[in-house]
């Protein structure tokens, strides 16, 4: 530990032009350089006023924090401020808790990362190659994404209260993965939330409470929780809004109980306090954290970026370990520099939050002469849509009909309305089909959906594709 990092914090509250902060004391070269960062650090986050909602943020350098400020309001119904101390939702930053937990069970050798999933959740079917934990924590599993189910559904996630067990029926129902296991990458929740069941069968408590008891109270995160029961008190917590069109708010708030993809409820010091744990581990060991930060790698040899929780890259030349997250309304940004020491958590209750732009925004003030321009990203070629699929009414008519998914639980009626093919969805869904390529179609925002014939040519099957969910198939019953 550097003599800066020993140093006491002595934390003085003041409340400058609709932001709280909190400065601490140290030497006097790193007071110079906080207090010269402060005013560039509130153009960053100028747009969020008194009369919004807003973000909090916090840095910290050589193991010692440097700045908390906070921006905005926490509700805007009762004219509530953010503070340093606001509780907000940190989406999927949340990940690399529930990679964590899974971790010190392993090093107790109550489990092992390539342990076969079905030998905790026997509920999840048997797709054939072997399915992992290792594969969950790195988003190599193939799992379709639950939410994304539930979306075709029609009820995407906030829409209603969904549990752990929803998650497990949704998942027992799917009869096949997006891809072989280790094969591919596809950011899934739905694994996450599988490892958080984990957590709670072997260890024989509660996920929220494990994590509580091994990880929050030893390193003092006191004001960290999980959104377990998304009816509990939880004091000074800030409400989620969205952004119209017109700039007007709106509450948009996670009315659900799935947690350990998302759903940790904290504060950017004690974000801050994790990061930490990186450098001079209180929970584990080296060994631990060296793990949660190694990569995986695909079944073929090739290394991937996402390592248990964490995404591993570089930013302008330099080293960085971070996740995003976004859950309804919330929006948040955890990064750590380990070569320079440097962590910067960005904690926001509204849509148009930037926090990874913002938690940028302020690295660049502190990491000063040890950035490189970024380099520019080469231009990617867009694919463009087939030309010689110009489908008439006839054509259309074809597709027309009544297809049905137990997988989804749903089913969907194609019908023409005029010239224009059209998906129907119970109770009141109408979603026009654009032509794209031979016989498929975007139908946003339900994804791309291909019409499939049989060997005679009859259309027979339809297939619904999206970012996490690959080829599910609808039957044509009708």
């Amino acid at each position: 530990m550097t003599r800066l990092s020993r140093l006491l914090c002595i934390v003085a509250v003041t409340v400058v032009a609709g932001a709280v902060t909190e400065t601490v004391p140290r030497r006097q070269a790193t007071a110079t350089i906080a207090a010269a960062s402060e005013s560039r650090v509130d153009q960053v986050f100028a747009r969020w006023k008194q009369d919004t909602p807003g973000c909090a943020v916090g840095v910290c350098v050589g193991g010692a924090s440097v700045l908390q400020k906070a921006y905005g309001l926490a509700d805007l119904e009762h004219d509530v401020r953010n503070s340093p101390e606001t509780i907000f939702e940190a989406g999927s930053v949340s990940k690399q808790f529930t990679a964590a937990s899974i971790l010190l069970l392993a090093k107790e050798g109550k489990l092992s990362l390539d342990d076969p999933v079905r030998k905790y959740i026997p509920e999840l079917p048997d797709y054939g190659p072997a399915l992992l934990i290792r594969h969950m924590l790195n988003h190599t599993s193939g799992l379709r994404d639950w939410g994304e189910v539930a979306a075709i559904a029609g009820w995407p996630r906030t829409t209603r209260v969904h549990t752990h067990a929803h998650v497990l029926d949704i998942v027992s129902r799917q009869r096949s993965l997006n891809f072989t296991p280790g094969s591919q990458y596809s950011y899934s929740n739905t694994g996450y939330n599988l490892a958080a069941i984990i957590v709670s069968r072997v260890s024989g408590k509660p996920f929220a409470e494990f994590s509580q008891e091994r990880l929050f109270k030893p390193l003092g995160m006191t004001h960290t929780s999980w959104r377990d029961d998304f009816t509990r008190i939880v004091r000074n917590r800030a409400i989620a809004y969205s952004e119209g069109a017109a700039g007007e708010f709106r509450m948009d708030m996670p009315f659900e109980n799935v947690h350990g993809n998302g759903g940790l409820l904290t504060t950017v010091g004690d974000l801050l306090k994790w990061n930490e744990n990186f450098v001079s581990p209180k929970i584990g060991d080296a060994a631990f954290v060296r793990e949660q930060q190694e990569t995986g790698r695909f079944n073929d040899g090739r290394p991937q970026a996402y390592a248990l929780g964490l995404s591993i890259g570089q930013y302008r030349g330099l080293r960085e370990v971070s996740h995003s997250g976004a859950t309804a309304g919330y929006r948040a940004y955890l990064v750590r520099y380990p070569d320079q020491h440097v962590s910067v958590a960005v904690l926001c209750n509204i849509s148009s939050g930037t926090a990874t732009q913002y938690a940028q925004a302020v690295a660049d003030m502190y990491l000063g002469s040890a950035l490189r321009a970024a380099a520019q990203s080469p231009a990617v070629p867009r694919p463009r849509p087939d030309d010689t699929f110009h489908p008439t009414a006839k054509d259309l008519s074809a597709f027309a009909g009544t297809y049905s998914s137990d997988e989804a639980e749903t089913t969907f009626v194609a019908a023409m309305d005029g010239e224009t093919l059209v998906l129907k969805r119970r109770p009141d869904t109408v979603l026009r089909l654009r032509p794209t390529t031979t016989d498929a179609f975007a139908a946003q925002p339900l994804g791309i959906v291909k019409f499939l014939r049989d060997g005679g040519g009859r259309v027979n099957e339809m297939s619904v594709s999206r970012d996490r969910v690959f080829d599910m198939r609808f039957t044509r019953t009708q």
